[in-house]
């Protein structure tokens, strides 16, 4: 099958693009869709606030159109879904977010998710991108490990905290699935899984399978029109 999904990390750590590279590997089969995971060399080191966010818009969208001839799908990994909409409106191909589809996986799941979250300032985003999805019905709640991208290179510091927020979201908050809030978590899924007891979704897996299906059966992306 012709074309490759582009799995774009809209952070420059290069460490998280090998990680991620990790975590879809088990996606990647016979006959494609092909699927490579790209580092935006022009985006901030770690996203952490609105600004960041805001600012690498400009350059996800000239990366994506340089590679709009050979894509099959477009995914733009970090949890803020960042340019996820103008990426909608520019390229013909399908465009899916991590934190969306992370998301609605999780309701196939559970019927209250979790997040675990990065950092606290972290939080206000998400909810309002909950809002607007229209998920707040099924909503358990959204905890930090605040720890930037840099501290996360830390495996044990980073599992800890993602295990004792994990237990307080499910045990007191009543979340019977949890979603990883950060590309950067990808290699704590399997143990944060085995340790609480609880699906947990690694959002970026979630966005690649769905761009998988959607480019093996054709659906989605659109024709480009004039304006």
């Amino acid at each position: 099958m012709s074309g490759t999904i582009y799995v774009i990390n809209p952070n420059s750590t290069e460490r998280v693009t090998r990680e991620i590279d990790v975590a879809v590997a088990p996606l990647r089969m016979a006959g494609g869709p092909a699927i490579e995971c790209l580092t935006l060399a022009d985006g901030p080191p770690g996203i952490q606030s609105q600004r960041d966010v805001d600012g690498l818009i400009p350059a996800l969208l000239k990366r994506a159109a340089d590679l709009e001839g050979e894509a099959a799908a477009f995914v733009v990994a970090c949890f803020s879904d960042p340019g996820m909409h103008a990426l909608r409106e520019q390229s013909t191909k399908p465009v899916l977010g991590i934190a969306e589809c992370g998301v609605l996986t999780a309701l196939t799941l559970g019927h209250r998710f979790g997040i675990v979250a990065m950092l606290k300032n972290s939080i206000p985003r998400h909810l309002r991108y909950l809002g607007a999805m229209g998920v707040m019905d099924r909503f358990a709640g959204d905890l930090p490990v605040n720890l930037t991208i840099a501290e996360m290179a830390d495996d044990a510091l980073t599992l800890g905290r993602m295990i004792a927020v994990g237990r307080t979201l499910r045990d007191t908050h009543h979340a019977d699935v949890l979603v990883m809030g950060c590309a950067g978590m990808a290699r704590f899924r399997e143990p944060l899984e085995r340790e609480l007891g609880v699906p947990v979704v690694e959002p970026t897996q979630a966005a690649v399978i769905m761009a998988f299906g959607r480019v093996r059966l054709g659906w989605g992306g659109r024709p480009l029109t004039e304006n």
